[in-house]
């Protein structure tokens, strides 16, 4: 399942361990009542990989009775130019990312430079900034016409508007420099973390043999961190895949981006499924290409100690430069943007007030992200446990047929929320009209309610908690749930008494993930979201449409806002981690 599902990916950014062979329990407490509720777990666990299917068999379906007329012009004038800007996007992103992830992560980790440790949190910052509120920062900055560039202009006595000469930012190499520096975050934890947890030794024996400086980091670093730079890699391209707002803004035609307009534009939902299968398409290339890397993490765990790496010292000179190549993302990323949206955001308000929307756009986003965020745990927890009952629970159990089920519950984090989204449109459309037969005792229509939109947000984020869980089920051990077993609780007081408490923190850091991402969700939202029902994100997106970026700052900042408490939770977790290991290595060099 390596190469089909999301599920491995998640764990290896958050440096997760993965569950070690357990072998089966003893005899011990009511076995047929394990043995039914491991039915109806897995009962469970199959309907939510059924919930999380639908769109994709919907835009099979649709796709399949073909689009008419607009097919042949969809394969002639759409498709080609999306599928080649897409590949040449995905690439720049991905070079963007894991050059500057990998590259700023070996710095903070092997040498001491000025600003290091402010460097090694600073460096998750652009995380908290969406791309498509990146995207709508620096269109406004470089623009020739826009205030900044004016105020510009006019302190240094200018009046020519092209005097400044600044990259065109509505292109695509602007699309790759805005979504790279945003994105490249995801490569720098989890080659982070992989550089603080690997072989120490053979760090040492490299420079030992004479090896430092870059050639150390290419022959030994990094072969042994690569399948945690793919890992963090495949985040990243499938964040780039599943964005709308920054290609729109930035005028890159994406699959992503055709696949709305297609819709929206030519009203065409069978002409929109058969293009989100070509996305499909991408994705699957993502997925290949973090299970190849994953491929190789068996030799990087073979050299994986407790011992922190040695800081070298750098000259002056060169920790200057190394100073400056990790402020250089930070800067692009987080601080320029952010300091624009602070600005735009403070003219708006002290010139017009705060936007009489403003409460109503924050309420709506919250409302539906609760929602979503109170859905998916509990579903990810059933998944989680189902999988911890069914994992050597009875002698006799298949593990593989429940480790399976919640790996492919993980594969919406996979599908962009365009693909969910219309997915789910045609998916309801079709069980509209079969309950038209039913007259009056039929329900009320799915298609353009709440309903549809939480279930987009079930599909795309469900992976964020349940591979939360399942790892952190993986760190208590099995005799814990034997030893209750032996005192004759059941499954649901081993659940209730035993895993909660334990599970606590996990499920806490899971639901602040599903809540965040919810709020800043812009493809999904934008495509399911009641008649003049805005959120922040679908505000924003609007704003910028209309091109009125200053009325739209606020709500852009209120989003980077509220991405700002899951940095420091990252940032947190990682103090402590490292904090850890080096307890753990200065026990090993010292030992009593």
């Amino acid at each position: 399942m390596s190469h089909l599902g999301t599920a491995p990916v998640l764990p290896a950014v958050l440096g997760t361990p993965a569950r070690a062979p357990l072998g089966p329990p003893p005899a011990c407490g009511p076995r047929p009542g394990f043995r039914r509720v491991a039915l109806g777990l897995r009962l469970g666990a199959v309907l939510g990989v059924l919930l999380v299917a639908l769109p994709v068999v919907a835009l099979a379906f649709a796709a399949a009775r073909g689009s008419g007329d607009l097919w042949p012009h969809l394969i002639r004038f759409v498709l080609p130019e999306a599928a080649v800007e897409t590949a040449l996007l995905l690439a720049g992103v991905g070079a963007v990312a894991v050059g500057v992830g990998t590259g700023t992560a070996w710095l903070v980790t092997s040498y001491r430079f000025p600003g290091r440790r402010t460097f090694a949190w600073a460096l998750v910052l652009p995380l908290a900034m969406p791309a498509y509120v990146a995207a709508y920062a620096w269109l406004d900055v470089l623009h020739p016409a826009s205030s900044v560039q004016s105020g510009l202009r006019a302190l240094l006595g200018l009046t020519n508007p092209r005097a400044i000469p600044l990259p065109e930012i509505r292109s695509l190499p602007g699309c790759i420099m805005v979504m790279g520096t945003v994105l490249f975050p995801y490569v720098y934890l989890a080659a982070r973390a992989a550089f603080l947890t690997q072989g120490t030794d053979m760090l040492r024996a490299g420079r030992a043999m004479g090896a430092g400086g870059w050639r150390l980091f290419l022959s030994v670093g990094l072969p042994m961190a690569w399948p945690a730079v793919t890992a963090g890699a495949a985040l990243a391209l499938l964040e780039t895949l599943n964005d709308v707002g920054a290609a729109e803004f930035l005028g890159v035609r994406t699959l992503t981006v055709s696949v709305y307009v297609t819709w929206i534009t030519r009203s065409s939902l069978e002409g929109a499924a058969q293009i989100a299968l070509v996305l499909l398409a991408a994705v699957a290339a993502v997925l290949a290409l973090e299970g190849w890397g994953r491929s190789r993490s068996r030799e990087a765990r073979a050299v994986q100690d407790s011992l922190p790496p040695d800081l070298r010292p750098m000259p002056l000179g060169r920790g200057l430069l190394a100073s400056l190549a990790c402020a250089l993302p930070v800067l692009l990323g987080f601080v320029t943007p952010a300091s624009y949206l602070l600005w735009a955001a403070w003219r708006r308000v002290a010139e017009f007030g705060w936007p009489a929307e403003l409460g109503t756009w924050i309420a709506n986003s919250a409302t539906l992200a609760a929602i979503a965020t109170l859905l998916v745990l509990p579903a990810a927890l059933l998944l989680a446990f189902g999988a911890r009952t069914g994992q050597g629970a009875e002698p006799g159990a298949r593990p593989g047929l429940d480790a399976a089920l919640l790996r492919a519950s993980l594969l919406g984090y996979a599908l962009p929320g365009g693909i969910a989204a219309v997915g789910l449109i045609i998916a309801f459309g079709g069980m509209d009209d079969a309950l038209e037969t039913l007259g009056a005792l039929a329900p009320p229509p799915l298609s353009g309610t709440l309903a549809a939109l939480i279930l987009a947000y079930f599909v795309r984020f469900l992976a964020i908690p349940a591979s939360g869980l399942d790892a952190a089920y993986g760190r208590i051990r099995r005799e814990v749930d034997w030893s209750a077993r032996a005192m004759g609780a059941g499954p649901g007081r081993i659940l209730c008494r035993v895993h909660l408490p334990m599970l606590l923190p996990a499920m806490l850091a899971a639901a602040l993930l599903v809540f965040l991402d919810a709020m800043k969700e812009l493809p999904a939202t934008l495509l399911l979201r009641p008649f003049n029902r805005e959120t922040l994100a679908t505000a924003l997106y609007g704003e910028a449409a209309r091109g009125t970026y200053e009325e739209g700052a606020v709500a852009a900042l209120a989003l980077v806002v509220v991405g700002l408490p899951v940095i420091a939770l990252m940032v947190a977790g990682g103090r402590a981690a490292a904090g850890r290991g080096r307890r753990l290595g200065r026990r090993s060099a010292h030992p009593a």
